[in-house]
């Protein structure tokens, strides 16, 4: 009788391996790069029905839907390196799932920031 090891995806806390933590941060950018699409819109159907931002409302509406495309595609690889066995192929999806999360959070200040400034 062989005694065979299964993979786990969450080793021990004591010495979490590389490749644990690497899947562990794709899934966190594939689920609150999720999140953040709905934020994106649900922001957008506010300045649809709050039409005293109507300044802001077609930059804002405009950037926040690119932004929200932003999030979809950084779900979107996060989800393809998910499935993907290769580790090489894996690792350079997942960095760049990382990069256009950091993007499109670092976008969604910027947006931010515009609609204060329009608001003050």
């Amino acid at each position: 009788m062989v005694n065979e090891k299964k993979p786990v995806l969450h080793p021990s806390p004591q010495d979490p391996s590389h490749e644990a933590v690497e899947i562990d941060i794709t899934i966190h950018v594939f689920t609150v790069s999720a999140t953040l699409v709905g934020v994106c819109l649900t922001v957008i159907g506010i300045f649809i029905m709050n039409r005293r931002l109507s300044h802001v409302k077609s930059y804002g509406e405009e950037l926040l839907a690119l932004d929200a495309l932003l999030f979809l595609s950084s779900c979107i690889i996060s989800y393809s390196s998910l499935r993907l066995r290769r580790k090489g192929r894996r690792h350079r999806l997942e960095r760049l799932a990382e990069e256009v999360f950091f993007t499109a959070l670092t976008f969604m200040v910027l947006i931010c920031i515009l609609i204060i400034y329009e608001l003050v």
